[in-house]
């Protein structure tokens, strides 16, 4: 069975200002997005990690069946969109936010993933996926509806419950 993060949320961000929680750092190269209104972007919040090993990674691809989870390079040199946030896990903190920049606005999918061990292959055995959505994973490849994230035009706010394994839960905004 996959090992899943108790918590991820994550916020759709459109060229708006998003106060930040106190003591939280929003990592990765695309942290200004999400933190200064340099959108649009999606911020991830991610609780419940199982260790402070390896990295952590946001990817986004776009939101049809024959481009999730695609080849990266493959997606590049077609023209179409894929967008990878990693960064090293923090030694600290009860959650990490991640920020990473979309196109524009409109529908995405989004992967999150914990590489414990930093070999940067995904390991079903010892690393860690999320997804925006409520659904169980398992050692199955996730169904795209479980990836979708709306990134609107104006922000907004959006709940869900527990996801995958009983493992997080997401919310847009």
């Amino acid at each position: 069975m996959i090992r899943v993060m108790k918590k991820m949320a994550v916020a759709a961000v459109a060229l708006a200002v998003m106060p930040q929680a106190a003591g939280a750092q929003i990592l990765g190269s695309d942290a200004a997005a999400c933190a200064g209104g340099g959108g649009p972007a999606i911020l991830a919040r991610i609780e419940g990690l199982k260790d402070r090993k390896g990295n952590l990674k946001l990817e986004l691809y776009p939101a049809n069946e024959e481009d999730f989870l695609q080849d990266d390079g493959v997606l590049v040199r077609a023209g179409k969109t894929f967008r990878r946030v990693q960064v090293p896990t923090p030694a600290s903190g009860a959650r990490v936010e991640m920020c990473i920049r979309v196109p524009h606005p409109g529908r995405y999918a989004l992967l999150f993933t914990h590489d414990r061990d930093g070999k940067n292959k995904f390991n079903f055995w010892s690393d860690g996926a999320g997804f925006p959505a409520n659904t169980k994973l398992g050692r199955r490849k996730p169904p795209l509806a479980s990836a979708l994230i709306d990134v609107p035009t104006a922000w907004r706010r959006r709940r869900s419950g527990p996801n995958i394994c009983g493992g997080w839960a997401a919310s847009a905004r």
